[in-house]
């Protein structure tokens, strides 16, 4: 199994090309960053995991300026989105974006993607909560088409473009990997028909268990090999046993989080979880 870190940049961090390095000289395989454009002060919308929003929410840096940092600062390491707000984004923009990214770390990027669960943090970008989902997938499917084709178009609901030129193309074939995040049945069924990847929030063992099981159910109803789909694990638990069931169950990948803390006790606390995985 291979092991990341997950972490939100902020001004009370350490920076993101430190982190970056530190990740990589432990041994960890992967880089991941989150993203908020930003966070409305009405809260109506409830903070998923329960309890207050933590602080690093509304101060997290900019992601696809820290997933530059991060690669320009290594040579080997993932640098991965955990997740892209592709609703909040203008697709062909963003398509740019991430080509550019890919083409300069020399295809090292994977796109973790969402459509968010902040209702009024989307619906400042113009975004409907009730059409999140499929702004989300005709996003997804408009810059597939830009990245695959040299002459590209796209005709939806809610994204409508004519021929266009928009280079470069990403490193990797067809595309950067694209990994579906959240744990529930709809995520669930669309990355196993239009992803390259899992990227459940990691829970307790059964449930993720009872999850991976639905999903090669899914995989397997679409015609895709289940034993060549990867699954990522954001916030894995610094626990031995655990890891060691997620690796039985078939997980490729565990990341562990990270707070958003100082220098000295994120090297400390990485040297920790380097540990737990055995580097």
């Amino acid at each position: 199994m291979k092991y990341g870190v997950v972490y939100f940049p902020t001004d009370y961090s350490i920076r993101t090309d430190e982190m970056a390095r530190a990740v990589e000289e432990r041994g960890f395989e992967s880089l991941w960053l989150p993203e908020h454009t930003h966070i409305p002060c009405s809260r109506r919308s409830p903070y998923p995991l329960g309890g207050e929003l933590p602080r690093e929410y509304m101060d997290g840096y900019e992601l696809l300026t820290g997933m530059a940092f991060a690669a320009a600062a290594t040579k080997k390491i993932i640098i991965g989105s955990s997740i892209c707000l592709v609703v909040e984004r203008d697709p062909i923009i963003l398509a740019k974006e991430i080509a550019t990214l890919d083409k300069l770390s020399g295809g090292r990027v994977q796109l973790g993607i969402g459509s968010g669960w902040n209702a009024e943090e989307m619906a400042n970008h113009g975004v409907e909560f009730k059409h999140s989902r499929k702004v989300m997938r005709e996003k997804v499917a408009a810059m597939k088409a830009i990245w695959t084709q040299e002459k590209s178009e796209y005709h939806g609901d809610f994204v409508n473009f004519d021929a266009i030129w928009c280079n470069p193309k990403p490193v990797q074939k067809p595309y950067p990997p694209i990994l579906m995040g959240g744990n529930g049945t709809l995520a669930i069924k669309y990355a196993a028909r239009q992803c390259d990847g899992w990227l459940p929030s990691a829970v307790l063992v059964d449930q993720l268990s009872a999850s991976v099981a639905m999903l090669r159910r899914e995989l397997e109803q679409a015609g895709r090999n289940p034993k060549t789909f990867p699954i990522t694990a954001l916030f894995a638990p610094n626990d031995r046993r655990q890891l060691d069931a997620y690796e039985e169950m078939g997980i490729e990948r565990a990341v562990f989080a990270m707070p958003s803390a100082d220098r000295d006790k994120t090297l400390s606390l990485l040297d920790r979880r380097a540990k737990t995985a055995g580097f």
